[in-house]
Parts: structure tokens; C-alpha cells; sequence
């Protein structure tokens, strides 16, 4: 099985791929904390424009959809927050217009080849040296707000009312998370994809909460979980020639199964 690591692309994706499941899995512990685990679909939706664009301008698909997915985010955070509008509805609404807006894209530039196929499903193949470097930068702004913002984020999950009267800035820290959580699933669909990735955001969060510990030790199980999957995952991927998002959400729910049956009274 180690032969795997003699070549560059695996060495590539599987650093990307643990970096990703520890990001994904911090931040979608607050996001279903939240009760807003639909954003992750509708975020990845909105990445996938900025995909489109890039590959139709010839600019770097992934830079652009950080900054398309982020503006989204901000989009969307902005609505629930300023119009008497059902969080879901808002999400359902910006998935459905993001995802016809990219097919358009994609269409008009004719686009639609096999480095579209490679960010809706994911490949270990197609991390690249620039991508790696892409996904470690961003991920590592995200992760140090992420730890550095942490009882603030649970604060606020838990009940955003009482933390608006204990003084916290609510509104800046929602648009701060969206922020984050937009940048995650931008750097993600290389290796997951698009339509996959929501999956390793909610997924092992709430596979962790199944086992109804303390925060610390939900998020600790999250980030266990969602690792173990991307690496089992991308051994499947490798040795099957399957398509590595796809892997890694089989597993994933693999570990769910299983935590629904060890905690199921």
C-alpha cells in the first residue's frame, strides 16, 4: 500500500486532503451546531461559479472560487440578517440561482471538459504544487480564526440571543464564520468536489454528536472521523481508480452507520 506515496500526485493529495478534513471538520461542528448545515451545499454551489469563470477567463479556478464563494457567503449572511427571510429559503434560493449561473458560464465558454468533472467529483489527480500551496495559506488563516474565535463560535451556536446580550459582536462573528466555512469548501473541491463536499463538513459533526460527549470532545471526534475517511478514502480512490470525492463520502457515512449502531438507545 505504501507504494502509493513513491509518486508526487499522492504525496500531494493526501497533505491537501488531511489539511482539508481538519479544517472541514472544525468548522462544520459550528456550522451544525448552528442548525445551517444547508450553506455547505449552497457555498459549494456558489465555488463552482467561480470555478466556471476561471476556467472560461483562464485564471486559477481555485483562487477565483474562494473570492466568488466568500462574496456569496456574504450574500447570504447578509439576508438572514437583514430581511425577515427563513434561513433555508435564503439557502435553497442562492443554491439553486449559483448552480444555474455556472451552467450558463460553463456553457456560453464552452467549457465543460474533464477539469469541470474534476471539481463537481473530485480527483487525487488533479492537486496540483500551486494548489497545494493555495489550499495551505488559506487553511491556515481559516484554522487560526477558527481556534483563535472557538468559544466565541460555540457562544453563539448555542444561543445567539444570550450572546448578543453578553456583548458579543454576533453580527460581525456570523459574517467572520460564513467567511471562513466559504474558504474551506473553495479549497475543498479539488480533492472532494463540489457536490461532495458538504458531506465532509455535516457528516462527521454529527457522527460525533451521536456519542453525546462534551464540546471538546465532539470536535476531536469530528476531526478524527473526517481524517480517517479522506485517508481511507483516497486509498480506494488509488487502488480502484474511483474518483476521490466520492471515496471519501462513502466512508464517511460508513463511520456514521457505525455510530448510529454503537449509540442507537
Amino acid at each position: 500500500m505504501l507504494e502509493m506515496f513513491d509518486y508526487d500526485f499522492m504525496q500531494r493529495a493526501f497533505i491537501a486532503g488531511i489539511f482539508i478534513a481538519i479544517l472541514a471538520s472544525i468548522g462544520g461542528t459550528f456550522v451544525v451546531l448552528k442548525r445551517y448545515s444547508l450553506i455547505s451545499e449552497t457555498l459549494a454551489h456558489s465555488a463552482l461559479v467561480g470555478v466556471a469563470v476561471g476556467l472560461v477567463a483562464g485564471y486559477n479556478p481555485m483562487w477565483v472560487a474562494v473570492v466568488v464563494a466568500v462574496m456569496f457567503a456574504w450574500l447570504i449572511e447578509y439576508l438572514r440578517s437583514s430581511f425577515s427571510l427563513y434561513s433555508d429559503a435564503i439557502l435553497s434560493i442562492i443554491l439553486s440561482g449559483a448552480l444555474a449561473l455556472s451552467v450558463i458560464i460553463v456553457s456560453v465558454g464552452g467549457s465543460f471538459n474533464n477539469s469541470l468533472f474534476s471539481y463537481l467529483f473530485g480527483s487525487i489527480l488533479a492537486v496540483t504544487t500551486e494548489d497545494l500551496y493555495t489550499i495551505l495559506i488559506f487553511g491556515a488563516i481559516a484554522l487560526s480564526f477558527l481556534l483563535l474565535f472557538a468559544k466565541e463560535l460555540y457562544f453563539i451556536a448555542y444561543d445567539e440571543e444570550v450572546a448578543k446580550t453578553s456583548g458579543l459582536k454576533v453580527k460581525l462573528l456570523n459574517f467572520l464564520l460564513v467567511s471562513v466555512v466559504a474558504i474551506i469548501i473553495a479549497l475543498s473541491i479539488r480533492v472532494v468536489g463540489s457536490l461532495l463536499i458538504g458531506a465532509l463538513m455535516v457528516i462527521p459533526a454529527v457522527s460525533a454528536l451521536q456519542y453525546r460527549v462534551g464540546f471538546k470532545q465532539t470536535l476531536l471526534l469530528a476531526l478524527f472521523f473526517a481524517i480517517f475517511s479522506v485517508v481511507l478514502g483516497m486509498v480506494v480512490s488509488y487502488h480502484f481508480s474511483l474518483p476521490s470525492g466520492a471515496t471519501i463520502v462513502l466512508s464517511i457515512i460508513l463511520l456514521f452507520v457505525i455510530s448510529l449502531v454503537l449509540n442507537r438507545k
